[in-house]
């Protein structure tokens, strides 16, 4: 059988940026991302319906059987054994969102027409940028019950880490803790393989750190946060996700926020989660072309795969920032900042394709990757479909 979890084009445009570089089944959300949930639950290695520009590096496969799950369902038990309860030509809907199908046929078309069947149990659909950090901590527990069960945690072996609860927190092979307080009453603490929590680290439940990621020392992580792998952190966190390989290793807060791969925040940034006025934040979504309602009263920043700031950089509450951006400068900067976007709060340039894919492949290299031809041509796409946002290239 072969498992392909699709993008909807409306959910993927809800969950731009992130999903410029990505199909939405590999986003984060939890310790897993939901292409790896599934791919634990049901034990097959998922491929990807997305956008054709993605495909080379998140490629199709299908045959005889194929199993269609929609990239921004959450799989749990549950949903897993009514997705394989499906018979040939029949649908799973909720609310007249299409959740799976099970097809002879070699592409998704018209889903309508087969044989619908209606999920009547609730399931979690990241398909809104704020969903990835409002639904983490659920998703933290879930993921961890998953990923330890049956399973003997290795020792915390330092004399001066402080624990509480003990039994709901859980070390991967080579895991390391100094003179930390790990406090998982209100939920799990999982640290993966080769990480590391340096001296006097405060880190409060259901927090995740990826494998070989790196809490700083001093550091304040409050629950509800994931790190995913390869990432460092210091100074204050709180409810936010890091994908995978970027940095936000110095003092600064960072609140309800969502940051991609390859990003860097510099040192004594902050991010406001939180108007003055208690108001609704409104976020920038790219399906409407303008702001929408959250309904949260905390939002922060969502920040675009391979964007970076400055150090003392200052973010409003509900700033999203596309690809490739670097910002730095006195001042806020707009709350919209379009992909390759160069500068802050007194205005901005391009940042030219030449250079954004220097500093891409000089970041990467430090961490013994490559930017290939494959990432190198995601990111021109990027770049070309996100110039009618830079609307100070319109007037010059």
């Amino acid at each position: 059988m072969n498992l392909i979890l699709f993008d909807l084009p409306e959910i993927r445009q809800n969950l731009l940026p992130f999903t410029f570089t990505r199909p939405v089944a590999a986003i984060r959300c939890g310790i897993l991302t939901l292409a790896e949930k599934w791919e634990r639950h049901l034990g097959i290695k998922p491929a990807f319906l997305t956008e054709p520009y993605l495909s080379q590096k998140f490629p199709i496969t299908t045959g005889t059987t194929n199993l269609w799950i929609n990239g921004a369902v959450c799989a749990t038990p549950q949903l897993t054994q009514a997705v394989l309860n499906l018979k040939a030509e029949e649908a799973l809907f909720q609310n007249e969102i299409l959740i799976a199908a099970r097809t002879s046929a070699p592409k998704l078309s018209q889903p309508h027409l087969l044989a619908k069947k209606e999920l009547t149990e609730s399931c979690t659909l990241i398909d809104q940028v704020w969903k990835i950090y409002q639904h983490n901590g659920a998703q933290i527990r879930a993921d961890f019950a998953l990923l330890t069960a049956n399973r003997k945690s290795a020792a915390i072996t330092d004399e001066h880490t402080r624990v509480y609860n003990p039994d709901q927190i859980f070390l991967e092979a080579g895991a390391n803790v100094r003179a930390a307080v790990l406090n998982a009453e209100n939920g799990p603490i999982y640290l993966g393989k080769n990480s590391f929590v340096q001296e006097g680290a405060l880190i409060r439940g259901p927090f995740a750190l990826g494998e070989e990621s790196h809490v700083n020392m001093g550091a304040k992580v409050r629950g509800d946060t994931t790190v995913g792998p390869y990432c460092k952190i210091g100074g204050e966190v709180s409810n936010s996700v890091l994908f995978a390989y970027s940095n936000k290793a110095h003092d600064g807060f960072l609140g309800n926020s969502v940051i991609g791969e390859w990003c860097n925040i510099g040192a004594d940034t902050n991010t406001s989660n939180l108007k003055n006025n208690y108001e609704n934040i409104k976020l920038w979504n790219y399906g409407k072309e303008g702001f929408k309602d959250t309904g949260l009263m905390f939002c922060g920043l969502m920040l675009g795969d391979h964007s970076k700031c400055g150090i003392n950089t200052m973010f409003n509450s509900g700033t999203v920032v596309g690809v490739s951006a670097s910002i730095f400068g006195d001042g806020y900067p707009r709350n919209f900042v379009p992909s390759f976007a160069w500068g802050g709060a007194a205005g901005f340039t391009t940042y030219q394709l030449n250079k954004a894919l220097d500093t891409a492949t000089k970041a990467m290299a430090r961490r013994n990757l490559v930017l290939d031809e494959v990432d190198k041509g995601i990111l021109k796409k990027i770049f070309e479909d996100s110039a009618r946002y830079r609307v100070w290239e319109k007037k010059s």
